[in-house]
């Protein structure tokens, strides 16, 4: 989508510091960071929320769980913990209509995170 801020990432409009990228997914910090490490993993694949998937994702979300997983890693989360969540629509907190997996940690995190 054209006027899609992850889409234009995905395709190289805007340059952005990745912290991850292969031929599906890529990863980036949020730039309003609701922890310490606050990085969202996000396919390259316009998909607007998680209400879109179907069973013929599953490689692309078994893709951004293994991302996470290495990015986690990256940032030293692996000891301590971490959550990744998806917000859908609104009132989730949803501000970009293009699926993203968040990552947050780096502190301890209550039920809210």
């Amino acid at each position: 989508m054209a006027d899609c801020l992850f889409c234009n990432i995905a395709q190289g409009k805007m340059q952005v510091d990745k912290l991850y990228e292969d031929d599906l997914v890529f990863s980036i910090r949020d730039i309003h960071p609701r922890a310490p490490v606050h990085v969202m993993v996000i396919p390259k694949q316009h998909i607007p929320t998680a209400m879109e998937l179907t069973d013929e994702h599953g490689p692309l979300l078994g893709r951004l769980f293994a991302a996470a997983a290495q990015v986690a890693r990256q940032e030293g989360l692996q000891e301590r913990g971490y959550r990744l969540a998806f917000n859908v629509g609104e009132h989730a907190g949803m501000t970009i209509s293009h699926l993203h997996l968040h990552m947050v940690g780096g502190r301890p995190l209550g039920p809210e995170g």
